[in-house]
């Protein structure tokens, strides 16, 4: 009898396109077979932070790109540049608040990365995070309890998704107010401890999940190398001994989520502090033994700031909004359903609309929310369309690979990361059971 070949892009439409999760479920299961059948496993990239806190393997910090629509088509975009440029230490992520307002579940996520791996021809290990599994502070207020178990939901959703990459961030209970460093950092520390023994007991077996802890919330104000001792230094007095704790530590050095807007709608220029960045991550690394420093809210960046991260030994930079404003503004992507997407963001998030914000602004920082409610609509644009902005952002995913000198990671990575046979799905019900929620 013939072979039946499978064909990955009417999968990806089918998972994308149903409302029905353990349809999404099914699929992206069927994806995960055919996955490992062609040598490609969901992966942590905990012992290559590890083998870098080390001093192993050259000095590279691996980019974690936030893929807010279109993920198939940008997934295959920079699986074709890690190809060429053998690169093996990138990070796909979504935030806990991105995979609400663009209507991407992990499960969904994960099913569509891997089906764009099996489309290019990628092999080895696929690193999926969760970007900001973070503590709200006015509900933490609230209800310490009832926020951390919010938590520990989102998070075993991932971890089942396939998600073994996972950013806890509680820098948001930070209260500069109080007296010394240690207790400004304590909620922050004892959250993070809490949540990474929770990760450890959920983690598949054979599998140590990364796990990177945040100390200053992007946005505010800068971090210094004292915070980090506080926070670590609580953080491992914190948590069991016998765990395994954090790979890296996320940092603010003088950026903000989405960069800062200016009246006209255009992004001012912001500048990293690079040497703080070095120290920091070299106290991460030499004191700590973590893989170093994690810089977020990079990707408005200039483009000559790139190269400076590898040289200050930055282990992770963070990037999303560039690529959903590439993708929007794209001459590509039609007018029409543009406007559309325009005049909901209007009709429905004025909320988010600051006082003294321009209309510009305001769409600018608020038109991520349509996302979501025209996902379908973009999904089902024209072919030439949706590869049209795919090869236009895969010259963008290029030079920051290059800028980020991760070429000629693949054979480092592969070295350490060896697969471990897992199976992805949804959460139990009982995974946050048995008092996890309830601490």
């Amino acid at each position: 009898m013939p072979q039946v070949v499978t064909d990955i892009d009417q999968l990806v439409k089918q998972l994308v396109l149903t409302d029905d999760i353990k349809e999404k479920e099914k699929i992206a299961k069927q994806i995960q077979a055919e996955a490992k059948a062609k040598g490609i496993y969901l992966a942590s990239i905990h012992d290559v932070y590890k083998a870098r806190g080390k001093r192993q393997g050259k000095n590279f910090t691996a980019p974690a790109m936030n893929l807010r629509s279109l993920t198939y088509y940008l997934a295959k975009a920079i699986f074709r540049v890690a190809k060429r440029n053998n690169a093996g230490a990138f990070i796909f992520e979504i935030a806990k608040s991105e995979m609400g307002y663009t209507n991407q579940p992990p499960i969904e996520y994960v099913g569509v990365v891997l089906a764009a791996a099996i489309k290019e021809g990628h092999s080895g290990p696929v690193f999926i995070q969760g970007d900001h599994c973070q503590i709200k502070a006015t509900a933490y207020v609230d209800n310490k309890a009832k926020e951390v178990a919010a938590l520990k939901d989102m998070v075993a959703d991932c971890v089942a998704a396939g998600f073994y990459n996972i950013d806890i961030d509680s820098s948001t209970t930070v209260d500069l107010n109080r007296p010394t460093l240690t207790e400004q950092q304590r909620d922050n520390f004892e959250v993070c401890a809490r949540m990474s023994a929770f990760i450890r007991k959920i983690q598949p077996k054979g599998l140590e999940v990364s796990i990177g802890g945040e100390i200053g919330e992007v946005g505010h104000k800068n971090s210094t190398v004292e915070e980090l001792v506080a926070f670590m230094d609580g953080y491992n007095q914190s948590l069991p001994k016998e765990l395994v704790g954090l790979s890296k530590i996320s940092v603010q050095t003088g950026t903000s989520h989405g960069g800062v807007v200016l009246p006209d709608g255009t992004i001012a220029n912001v500048s990293v502090d690079f040497n703080t960045l070095k120290a920091l991550s070299e106290a991460a690394q030499k004191k700590y033994g973590l893989g170093g420093a994690v810089q977020h809210g990079a990707s408005t960046l200039p483009d000559n700031a790139f190269s400076k991260f590898p040289e200050v030994n930055t282990i992770e930079i963070h990037l999303a909004t560039n690529f959903q404003n590439k993708t929007l503004d794209s001459a590509l992507f039609p007018k029409d359903l543009y406007a559309k997407m325009v005049e909901w963001t209007r009709a429905n998030c004025q909320n988010e609309r600051k006082p003294k914000d321009t209309e510009e602004q305001f769409i600018y920082k608020a038109r991520k929310r349509a996302l979501g409610q025209f996902k379908k609509e973009i999904m089902g644009l024209p072919e030439h369309v949706k590869d049209g902005i795919a090869a236009e952002l895969e010259k963008n995913f290029e030079f920051l690979f290059k800028q980020l000198n991760v070429h000629d990671t693949k054979s480092f990575v592969v070295s350490i990361v060896k697969p471990v046979d897992v199976t992805i799905g949804l959460r139990s019900s009982q995974a946050v059971l048995d008092g996890e929620g309830d601490d």
